[in-house]
């Protein structure tokens, strides 16, 4: 998405209206709740898994949901950056299944460890198999260890991702903890695409409210290794307003792209060959789709799965639907935002599907909310539609530049109504 495009909040409001609209209509359209009419196994009980199988399950209570998730309470991502800050506690991430179940989704706390695309059949981990109709994966995403020469599962239990919220988490929140006044917090950025385009930036804005109040002779070093970022602009100005020179960004093109890491002695080495060290050392590192979506087959050479933009079934392998982080879905970002939208779009497809009935056409909003100190936010915002069997923007851009504090203040909170009213859609809690 070009960041040089703003928007204003009415802008927002009419074009996001319209993708909303849309989405109800498709929730409006008659069920089918006659006889047997199915079985769906959905694989992930995130952003983009919970609310397809809420959805389905809501449009024809008729077909036979399963949900398979290993976690029984699921925590998220988004707004564990807070977290670091010091303005969340972790638990407030934290997301049961009991919605689901009072609709009558079978809840199976499993790992899914084989799909058998002939048979239709998912197998799970511990011992059962289930077949299906329709699978839908929101797997997420997995790391490609030893893409970074030296960092592989066992070197982020002493350079944490966190990445994935749980005991990554909170590492990372214990070594900051314990990290010395005037020590160095070192990040690793990857290059694009990544989960949350925003997110590294928003983690650094956080724990530099953190240090600048607990530990304020300490630094921050940003190795990225791309020579921009998501709302990179309003990022850079709110750092030079809050924390001055607390936060250094190093670019690819000034040897900021990380080839080794030495995760026993906290350092790491750039391309040409620059040694940094750290007290806290924060590797993110390249990534693909869940490991499930390539054991089913739906994943290309790049690692992450093709689908079909108007249903997002894959284009590989026919009655497999992916949403969420794992799929190819440019120009969308791999958000919760997104997953939950991309859900929606599924769910409807596979009810029509298993009714013999063709797909709605899809439309998708996004947006990403990202809070640079308490009370001063920013926000990226954009609308999808359908051109050519490909998604295209259709309208979006970035909070104004020359907003005043109010503005930011509301976008602070704009950021929190958002995660409540998505907790609440996805899994029917707020935290």
């Amino acid at each position: 998405m070009s960041q040089s495009r703003q928007f204003s909040r009415r802008q927002w409001l009419t074009t996001v209206g319209k993708a909303t609209a849309a989405g109800a209509a498709l929730m409006l359209a008659p069920t089918y709740a006659r006889g047997a009419a199915g079985k769906v196994v959905v694989v992930g009980g995130g952003f983009g898994g919970a609310t397809a199988a809420k959805y389905i399950k809501r449009r024809n209570p008729a077909i036979e949901v399963t949900l398979i998730e290993p976690a029984k309470t699921y925590y998220t991502c988004p707004f564990t950056n807070l977290y670091f800050g010091g303005l969340r506690t972790f638990e407030q991430q934290g997301h049961g299944f009991d919605e689901l179940r009072s609709l009558g989704v079978n809840v199976v706390h499993d790992f899914a460890s084989g799909v058998d695309t002939g048979a239709k059949t998912v197998s799970l981990a511990g011992g059962q198999t289930l077949p299906y109709d329709r699978l839908l994966l929101s797997p997420g995403i997995d790391f490609r260890w030893n893409a970074l020469e030296g960092y592989d599962e066992a070197a982020s239990k002493l350079a944490p991702h966190a990445w994935k919220a749980g005991e990554q988490t909170r590492i990372l929140k214990q070594q900051l903890e314990a990290m010395p006044d005037g020590g160095t917090f070192l990040m690793v950025a990857p290059a694009n695409p990544f989960r949350c385009p925003p997110g590294p930036y928003e983690r650094v804005s956080m724990v530099a409210h953190y240090l600048k109040h607990n530990k304020p002779k300490s630094k921050i070093l940003i190795l990225d290794a791309k020579d921009a970022f998501s709302k990179q602009g309003l990022f850079q100005a709110g750092w030079d307003r809050f924390y001055g020179d607390l936060i250094e960004w190093v670019p690819l093109s000034k040897d900021g792209k990380v080839v080794r890491v030495d995760a026993a002695n906290l350092s790491v080495e750039t391309e040409f060959g620059e040694i940094h060290k750290a007290d806290v050392l924060n590797v993110i590192p390249p990534q693909k789709a869940g490991a499930i979506a390539e054991i089913a087959g739906v994943t290309n050479e790049s690692g992450w799965v093709p689908v079909k933009a108007l249903t997002f079934e894959s284009e590989l392998v026919s009655d497999i639907y992916v949403v969420g982080d794992a799929t190819i879905a440019s120009p969308m970002p791999k958000s919760g935002f997104s997953a939950n939208a991309q859900a929606k779009v599924a769910a409807a497809a596979i009810v029509s599907s298993l009714a013999g009935n063709p797909p709605a056409i899809a439309s998708f909003a996004n947006t990403c909310y990202s809070l640079i100190a308490p009370d001063y936010g920013i926000s990226v915002a954009a609308t999808y539609q359908i051109e050519d069997g490909k998604i295209v923007e259709a309208s979006g851009g970035v909070s104004p530049a020359d907003a005043d504090d109010t503005f930011r203040k509301l976008e602070a909170e704009y950021g929190v109504a958002w995660y409540q009213a998505i907790a609440q859609d996805s899994w029917g809690t707020r935290a």
